[in-house]
């Protein structure tokens, strides 16, 4: 090959590499690539890293270009919208400081240090200089500079935090900036090519933020948004948020007296009657599941020893999580997790590798301490309940171990009608362990989900602090994602409690340990399931499956003969006697949710009958008591 051309490779293309000169900067090679693709393009790697799209290319290397369908790229074009709000606002407020704008899942923000106080009405103000600015199409240019310079540079602009941000960095990083039009930030990138990528953008909320998350600093104005590169998309997506505003499951909580939230105990839910029957419900589906695949149920005291904690390593990785308490002058802690005390369980008696896989599992309840700020319903709470399962195994049966749990998670997720995506998490920085062990465990957790046949993705250094995980993150009817279902490998814990089994051998061998939770938290899972179904749970599920409305209170007798026996076949009925018109009773049932409603009159009384109307079809017309309860009981054994 010439000296002067060079060899760009595709990752997800295994074809011959493309041959260019060098020199071409990352927009011109994606020219040569796909002049369609080319247009598109926001954001690229080289060799894993990050550059932005004029950077120029002088070797061989391995190339990805990211679009708005991909994360990567629906990143910068969010952080490039962040810093077109933060040239808008400077225009508009030109004492405000900057702080800092990252894009976040979904959208981007900015803090800003500024003497006017925002309001909604600004929101607006500030969109239609961003447009001016989305018009105006202003290249975005990435400038190295010396620390000297970019202390002068932004001493001169009075950017006090950007100061502080420059003289926080390593003597040796390189301090990069970026220039659109007349604004300059301090950032490392990446960004889309110029301020027109972001064809569609919308401003939604503004909130206070402490600067750098410490409430002893400055409180700062924070203004939220997303970005899109097609209004299209922008569109659907705000949609989607109005859906998801109807579907809170905080509201639906309220409205269908599934549980509360009460001052007397923050970020500790109440279930009510309603909400308990959803609770049990999903935890018999967890026990039959669990026994099928051969887990044994265990329980764990909820306050143990401050040693226990020392010993398995949260007291050094958790403890500002955790709750603690005394007992006769002795330290004693709330259980943040429940993995040690069902280590004791396996501790208390002998095991030889005849035993093994030993698998227990516990719907445990555990407390952390969460910032009041960052409670949220069910999604987050400070007590909760995992249904937590550990399994120790011979470093042979992990692989298939693993495909095993793989499968329990797909049947059990099934149930919900819930898709997922899947993430396999490495090594974190603050870990307990060598690299070599790490390794392996890392090796075994990703051959066993590619025999299995799951398509993941990797999150590098996102691991727990004993070991990788596989995460689940479930898809509901929004499309939206949510972090439920663990597999945690632990080469850790064993050898922290000397936990050992006989080995054929006849000596002392040390078992491998996985902890695994489906549903993750109950009460998130129970959240995310009053969204997914925006409270119009299946009849398997629903709090109350049948209401029997009697017309005139002449029919109650005969709505109780059917509410008694609805009831002695197991079915939730419930019977509304109260002296309203049957209109009116129709439409709290359709409120509530009910699935099905049977309509008693005096022709039903009768002729032994009842009017049957579903939830979402209306009336469906008259069924024989008997048959009706044939259907339901189908539907609910089916689960459908």
């Amino acid at each position: 090959m010439e000296k002067d051309r060079i060899k760009i490779r595709d990752r997800q293309d295994s074809g011959a590499a493309l041959e260019v000169e060098k020199g071409l900067t990352v927009l011109e090679i994606a020219a040569r690539k796909n002049p369609r693709l080319a247009r598109r393009v926001l954001a690229a790697k080289v060799n894993g890293g990050n550059v932005d799209l004029n950077e120029k290319i002088e070797e061989d290397c391995e190339l990805q270009l990211f679009t708005d369908d991909d994360a990567e790229g629906l990143f910068a074009l969010r952080h490039t919208a962040a810093h077109i709000m933060a040239q808008a606002v400077k225009r508009l407020f030109p004492t405000t400081k900057l702080a800092i704008g990252p894009a976040i899942n979904n959208g981007f923000y900015y803090d800003f240090d500024s003497e006017h106080v925002f309001t909604p009405d600004d929101l607006a103000l500030i969109e239609k200089e961003m447009a001016a600015i989305v018009k105006a199409a202003y290249p975005l240019r990435r400038e190295i500079v010396e620390r000297g310079a970019a202390l002068a540079l932004f001493t001169q602009m009075g950017e006090t935090y950007k100061l502080e941000i420059i003289n926080q960095l390593a003597q040796e990083e390189k301090i990069s900036v970026y220039r659109q039009g007349e604004f300059t930030d301090l950032c490392a990138g990446p960004h889309a090519p110029s301020t027109g990528a972001v064809k569609a953008l919308k401003l939604q909320s503004i909130a206070g933020a402490y600067w750098r998350g410490d409430e002893k600093n400055k409180m700062l104005q924070r203004i939220y948004g997303t970005a899109f590169a097609e209004k299209s998309k922008l569109d659907s997506y705000l949609r989607m948020l109005e859906e998801a505003a109807r579907r809170d499951h905080r509201k639906l909580g309220r409205e269908l007296d599934l549980f509360s939230l009460q001052d007397e105990g923050p970020g500790f839910p109440f279930f009510h009657p309603n909400g308990m029957v959803i609770r049990n419900q999903i935890e018999a589906i967890s026990r039959k599941f669990h026994f099928e695949f051969g887990y044994d149920e265990i329980k764990t005291p909820i306050i143990l020893t401050r040693e226990l904690w020392v010993r398995s390593g949260h007291w050094d990785h958790y403890r500002d999580n955790m709750y603690f308490t005394t007992i006769d002058e002795e330290p004693y802690a709330i259980k943040p997790m429940n993995c040690p005390g069902c280590i004791l369980v396996y501790r208390s008696r002998h095991h030889s590798y005849r035993d093994l896989p030993v698998r227990m599992f516990e719907l445990g309840q555990v407390h952390r301490h969460e910032l009041s700020g960052a409670l949220h319903g069910l999604m987050r709470v400070r007590s909760f309940t995992q249904d937590d399962a550990h399994i120790f195994m011979t470093p042979g049966q992990i692989k298939d171990e693993i495909k095993n749990v793989i499968k329990l998670f797909d049947r059990l997720y099934s149930v919900y009608g819930l898709k997922y995506n899947v993430e396999l998490s490495t090594k974190p920085e603050k870990a307990m362990g060598d690299d070599a062990v790490w390794e392996l465990a890392t090796q075994a957790l990703r051959g066993a989900m590619e025999e299995y046949g799951l398509n993941y993705k990797v999150n590098p250094g996102d691991g727990a602090f004993y070991g990788p995980k596989i995460d689940f993150h479930l898809r509901d009817s929004l499309e939206r994602t949510w972090q439920c279902g663990t597999i945690q490998l632990d080469m850790q814990m064993p050898e922290k409690f000397d936990l050992t089994y006989t080995g054929e051998d006849g000596q002392k061998h040390r078992p491998v340990m996985i902890h695994r939770a489906l549903y993750g938290s109950m009460e998130r899972f129970i959240g995310i399931l009053i969204e997914h179904y925006a409270g119009s749970f299946p009849v398997w599920l629903a709090p109350k499956q049948v209401r029997v409305l009697p017309i005139t209170e002449r029919n109650i007798e005969y709505a109780e003969k059917l509410r008694q026996r609805l009831a002695a076949e197991s079915i939730r009925v419930y019977l509304d006697e109260r002296n309203e018109k049957i209109g009116y009773k129709i439409r709290d049932a359709q409120m509530q949710k009910v699935p099905y409603m049977l309509i008693v009159g005096d022709k039903e009384d009768e002729t032994g009958m009842v009017s049957v109307r579903e939830r979402k079809k209306g009336d469906i017309g008259q069924r024989d008591i008997e048959e009706f309860i044939v259907e339901i009981k189908k539907q609910i054994a089916d689960r459908s």
